[in-house]
């Protein structure tokens, strides 16, 4: 088996982290499910733990990411804004980019690993 890597790309505003893998997987289950009660179920995360980070998000950047409906007949919801589906997007690419020159690279990285396949750099 080849070299494998993991990567977590976080986004921070100075110290503070403010969008990385978590929240990512927090807003695509919003989205999956149209409600953060519902998402928080989905990744048995409590209800107070992911309204609490929906808010951070909320005032982290310069527009909301999810947009709340209260009651109703129907029950309260969630969605993303198009902003945030505009950040995930963004994330999303950057990630893809990022495995693309990671990929590039696990060769070179095999050829050390006891058993790997891959020619070794240091002959090149």
């Amino acid at each position: 088996m080849p070299a494998e890597y993991d990567i977590r790309v976080r986004i921070r505003d100075g110290e503070t982290p403010v969008f990385g893998p978590g929240r990512l997987t927090l807003l695509r289950a919003i989205d999956a499910t149209g409600s953060i009660s519902a998402a928080a179920r989905r990744m048995n995360m409590s209800y107070r733990r992911a309204w609490l980070l929906v808010e951070a998000m909320n005032h982290e950047f310069r527009e909301p990411l999810v947009t709340r409906h209260i009651g109703g007949v129907s029950g309260g919801g969630a969605q993303l804004t198009p902003f945030a589906q505009n950040l995930v997007a963004h994330y999303d690419t950057l990630i893809k980019e990022i495995r693309s020159l990671l990929d590039a690279h696990v060769p070179t990285f095999d050829a050390y690993l006891k058993d790997g396949k891959a020619v070794d750099p240091d002959d090149e």
